[in-house]
C-alpha cells in the first residue's frame, strides 16, 4: 500500500469495551481488512484504536468500533483522521 494513498484513524472507544474482548475483536477486523496499527486499553475504561490502510478499509474499521463483540456495549466513539505514519502491522497493546 502506498503511503500517498494511506491514511490514520485515530478512535477513542467509551462504554463497556474493557472485559468484553473488545482488543481481540480490533485486531482480528483490523487484520482481515489488512490495516496497521495497534489497539490498546486505556486507565479510564476506554479503548484507543490507531489503525492505516486505506480509507474505505478503515470506514468498514470504524463502522465494526461502533458495534463491538457482543458483550460490549459502544456509547460513544470519537474518531481523528490523520496522515498515515507507516505503520506495519497490527498489535494489541498493553495498557
Amino acid at each position: 500500500m502506498s503511503a500517498a494513498h494511506a491514511e490514520r484513524l485515530v478512535a477513542l472507544i467509551e462504554g463497556r469495551v474493557q472485559g468484553v474482548g473488545f482488543r481481540y475483536f480490533v485486531r482480528d477486523r483490523a487484520l482481515a481488512l489488512g490495516l496497521a496499527g495497534m489497539v490498546r486499553n486505556l486507565p479510564a475504561g476506554a479503548v484507543e484504536v490507531v489503525a492505516e490502510g486505506p480509507r474505505p478499509a478503515l470506514d468498514l474499521l470504524l463502522g465494526e468500533l461502533h458495534v463491538g463483540p457482543p458483550l460490549a456495549r459502544v456509547q460513544s466513539v470519537a474518531v481523528e483522521w490523520l496522515p498515515a505514519l507507516g505503520a506495519r502491522d497490527f498489535r494489541i497493546r498493553t495498557s
